[in-house]
C-alpha cells in the first residue's frame, strides 16, 4: 500500500469536502486525510499516484506538483 501526499489549494470546508467525496468514491482508496489548514491531502491506496492526482484535479482544485 502506498501513501501519497498532495498540496491542494482549498479555501473552505466545502472545497475539502468535494475532494474527500471524490476520493472516497474510488474503489481501492483505503484512507483519506485532509488538512485544510496545511492545504494537504494524504491518500492511502493501492492505486497509481496519477489516478489519485486526476481525481483531485477533476474537482477543479489546483494541485501543486
Amino acid at each position: 500500500m502506498a501513501q501519497y501526499t498532495f498540496k491542494v489549494t482549498m479555501s473552505c470546508s466545502g472545497c475539502s469536502n468535494a475532494v474527500n467525496r471524490a476520493l472516497n468514491r474510488i474503489e481501492g482508496v483505503k484512507k483519506v486525510d485532509i488538512s485544510l489548514e496545511n492545504q494537504e491531502v494524504v491518500v492511502e491506496t493501492d492505486l497509481p499516484r496519477e489516478q489519485i492526482l486526476e481525481a483531485i484535479k477533476k474537482t477543479g482544485k489546483t494541485v501543486q506538483e
